[in-house]
C-alpha cells in the first residue's frame, strides 16, 4: 500500500470548525481524524466530524445539477442545468415581479468561503427579498440585536468560557451543538474544566438537556418567557446598585433609558411570568455583578419565540 497523504482540514459542519487531518490514499479518504495540533479544537471531533468519510462517500450524495424531466430529476451537465435556469427563470420574474423568486441557503455555505461569497452575489443579481437559511429559522433575533449594539449584525459576542468563572446559560445546548454561534468544540471538556477551577455553570432551559445535566443548577422557565427572566435581572442589578460601569463607560450609551424600562419588572412580577422564584432571580443577579469574570449566553430558546430580538 502506498503511504497516504495527508490534508488539512476544517469540518464543515458547523461553526465549531473543528479541525482534521484527513488522511488520503490513491486519492480516496482512507480516515478523517481530529488535528491535536489545531488550536480550538485540540483533536476533538463530534460523531458528526467522525461520519464525515462515510458523507463523502455516500451514494446518494449529489454529485452533479438535477433537472426535473417528466415528473422525475435526472442527472444534467453545468451546460443543460444553467439553460434551464435561463429559459425558465428572466420570463418568472418578468412576469411577477422579483419577489416571486426565492432562495434558499444552507448552513455549510457560510463555512465556504467561495459559497459564502457567490451567494451574495446571486442574492443582489436576483433582487429579492424572499431569502431563507439557517439564520433565517433561528438566529435573526440575535443578528439583530448585535447590529444594533455593536454596529454590524455579525459582531455576536461570545463567552470566554476557557477563563470564565460564572456562566448561566439560557435556551442552548452546546453540549450536542458544540456551541451554535459560539465555536465552542469539546464544550464537554470546557465545562468540566471551568468547574474544576470553581467556576459554575447555571443553565435555565424549560427541557432538561444534556448540557442541563452537565451544570452545577438547573432552572426550568416557562417556555417563551425568557424576556421576563432577564427583564428581572436587569431590575435587579439596578435596584440594588449594582450596575458599574467602569472603563466601559464612555463606550456605552442609554443606560439610563434601560433603567427605566426595566422598573416595572420587579423579580416578583417578572416570577409570575417564567415561573422561576423571585429570589432565585434576585440571587443570580447578585452572583453575576459579584463575579469578576462571568457571562450570559443565550441561543434558540431565546431566539425562536415572541420576544426574541428583545431577549437577545
Amino acid at each position: 500500500m502506498p503511504e497516504p497523504t495527508v490534508a488539512y482540514r476544517i469540518c464543515p459542519l458547523c461553526e465549531a470548525c473543528c479541525g482534521l487531518t484527513v488522511e488520503l490514499r490513491e486519492g480516496r479518504v482512507a480516515a478523517v481524524r481530529g488535528d491535536r495540533e489545531d488550536v480550538f479544537s485540540a483533536g476533538y471531533l463530534c460523531p458528526k466530524g467522525v461520519a464525515l468519510k462515510e458523507l463523502h462517500e455516500d451514494p446518494d450524495r449529489l454529485r452533479a445539477p438535477l433537472v426535473k424531466r417528466d415528473g422525475r430529476f435526472a442527472a444534467a451537465s453545468w451546460e443543460e442545468a444553467f439553460a434551464e435556469i435561463e429559459r425558465r427563470l428572466p420570463p418568472i420574474l418578468a412576469r411577477s415581479g422579483r419577489d416571486a423568486a426565492a432562495l434558499a441557503i444552507g448552513n455549510p455555505a457560510a463555512h465556504k468561503m467561495g459559497l459564502l461569497l457567490y451567494v451574495t452575489r446571486l442574492a443582489r443579481a436576483l433582487g429579492t427579498r424572499n431569502v431563507f437559511s439557517a439564520s433565517t429559522l433561528d438566529q435573526m433575533p440575535k443578528q439583530l440585536s448585535s447590529g444594533l449594539m455593536f454596529g454590524h449584525w455579525l459582531s455576536i459576542p461570545v463567552p470566554d468560557i476557557e477563563r470564565c468563572d460564572f456562566l448561566l446559560m439560557l435556551g442552548a445546548n452546546p453540549m450536542a451543538s458544540n456551541g451554535s454561534l459560539w465555536t465552542v468544540p469539546d464544550f464537554r471538556g470546557k465545562a468540566r474544566a471551568l468547574q474544576a477551577r470553581g467556576g459554575r455553570l447555571v443553565v435555565v432551559d424549560p427541557r432538561r438537556t444534556e448540557t442541563a445535566r452537565r451544570a452545577d443548577r438547573h432552572l426550568f422557565i416557562r417556555p417563551g418567557s425568557d424576556v421576563f427572566f432577564l427583564l428581572g435581572l436587569a431590575h435587579t442589578l439596578f435596584d440594588e446598585g449594582l450596575v458599574r460601569l467602569g472603563i466601559l463607560a464612555e463606550h456605552v450609551n442609554g443606560v439610563e433609558a434601560v433603567r427605566e424600562a426595566v422598573v416595572p419588572f420587579a423579580p416578583e412580577r417578572a416570577a409570575a411570568r417564567c415561573g422561576i422564584a423571585a429570589e432565585t432571580i434576585r440571587e443570580l443577579a447578585r452572583t453575576l455583578a459579584a463575579t469578576g469574570r462571568a457571562a450570559v449566553y443565550g441561543r434558540l430558546g431565546t431566539c425562536t419565540q415572541r420576544f426574541g430580538s428583545l431577549s437577545s
